[in-house]
């Protein structure tokens, strides 16, 4: 069991996400959520994924490559600190990656294929981690965090999105 990360083990910020993701149990949270994110997305509709709930907030596929950068993002950090690299990795400005990922020119089907994807290869690299690997620790956006928190972080963002997805957007 791979259990909870403690608040130690990651900047006060990311307790959004943490706090999103109470399990003991993080792969089959992120195996359950992968499916229930599906269901979700096969409600959205190609002319749907362009809604904006305000202007100058994401669409609907402006959010999803959202998801995908940040998970790809943070599956790169845990791999990183579980591999034992020990140089700082930066921060990401959400924005600069938004505006530049051309969303909303691409197919809804194909940013969730995307998303399939991404959570395939992120499943694949936690599930070969060693009990050891868990633990280490790297900092990224200047911040001390372990790997274990790093996969905690991937659940609780995408939840944290697939909950602006149903108060807002829908």
């Amino acid at each position: 069991m791979i259990g909870q990360p403690a608040p130690s083990e990651y900047a006060p910020y990311y307790a959004t996400y943490i706090d999103k993701a109470q399990t003991n149990d993080i792969l089959g949270h992120l195996e359950t959520q992968t499916q229930e994110l599906l269901t979700f997305f096969a409600t959205i509709s190609e002319e749907q994924s362009l809604h904006r709930y305000a202007p100058g907030k994401w669409s609907f596929r402006e959010a999803l490559a959202h998801i995908n950068d940040t998970e790809r993002v943070f599956a790169f950090r845990a791999f990183w600190f579980a591999r034992g690299g020990d140089a700082p990795l930066p921060g990401f400005d959400q924005d600069a990656f938004s505006a530049n990922s051309n969303a909303d020119a691409r197919h809804w089907s194909s940013l969730v294929d995307e998303f399939i994807a991404i959570r395939a290869a992120t499943m694949t690299l936690l599930k070969s981690l060693p009990a050891e690997a868990w633990t280490r620790t790297g900092t990224a956006s200047g911040n001390p965090v372990t790997t274990r928190a790093m996969a905690y972080m991937i659940a609780g963002h995408a939840e944290h999105h697939r909950r602006i997805y149903v108060e807002k957007y829908l």
